[in-house]
């Protein structure tokens, strides 16, 4: 569904993308890891159309994203952001329906409230929450008001960007059975971001390590363990030692 061809990005003299190449199938949840500063957020707003390769393509549905009708290309994709990214002066169901009141096929407010909730209850939160604000609920809730938003429009391609950051264990685990368990009802392709190799083993079919500005290895999840990539086991497995330099 999405391919990537030699693509690149820098920022004045910092070469973040240094010929990216990838290929995300229809119907299946890629994750990209990499450490913190490696391109991954670039390379997801890249894809959105958010910030402009300076070379290469990337394509979906073999069209070229940068081609295309803006609005029909966003329409087909929803967002799980880091932080919640929940407007504060919005109750949790206006949150949760905000596209679904906008644009030329806005829904009646009634019938986006009741589609709001039905979409809270398939993220395990109660009718009543509806009418709260984002800062009445707990971390965990709030990630779940943002799953709900990103799963409104039914959209045919979900991106997940750090989706358990700041939740405990349990909450995490809680919301990665979430994720799986949605992006396969829906049959959507996903893409998401994460440090949290929990988070990996849980929502992967395949994964793709981006460091240098490329793609170091990708393969189906069940291979990662296997590898003998020495940047992907020391990721990984959380090594000081290797390839991967850190700040000491």
């Amino acid at each position: 569904m999405i391919t990537l061809t030699d693509v690149h990005k820098a920022f004045g003299a910092n070469r973040v993308l240094q010929g990216v190449n990838l290929t995300i199938q229809s119907g299946s949840s890629m994750v990209i890891i990499g450490g913190s500063g490696t391109g991954k957020s670039v390379l997801l707003k890249c894809i959105l159309g958010l910030v402009r390769p300076d070379s290469g393509t990337i394509t979906l549905d073999g069209q070229d994203v940068t081609k295309t009708d803006r609005d029909a290309f966003l329409a087909r994709f929803g967002m799980l952001f880091q932080g919640g990214a929940l407007f504060d002066s919005l109750r949790v169901w206006e949150n949760v329906a905000f596209r679904l009141l906008r644009g030329p096929k806005a829904l009646p407010k009634p019938e986006a409230r009741e589609l709001a909730i039905e979409k809270l209850r398939r993220v395990g939160l109660k009718p009543e929450v509806a009418d709260l604000y984002p800062a009445e609920l707990s971390g965990g809730m709030q990630k779940r008001v943002g799953l709900a938003r990103a799963i409104a429009a039914s959209p045919e391609i979900i991106f997940f960007d750090e989706p358990t950051t700041g939740l405990d264990p349990i909450m995490a685990g809680v919301i990665n059975e979430l994720i799986r368990e949605i992006v396969t009802e829906m049959g959507a392709t996903a893409m998401t971001i994460t440090h949290d190799m929990s988070s990996v083993r849980a929502i992967a079919d395949n994964v793709a390590m981006l460091h240098g500005g490329v793609i170091r290895w990708t393969g189906p999840v069940s291979e990662m363990d296997a590898t003998s990539d020495a940047y992907v086991q020391q990721f990984i497995h959380g090594r000081a030692d290797g390839p991967i330099e850190s700040v000491r």
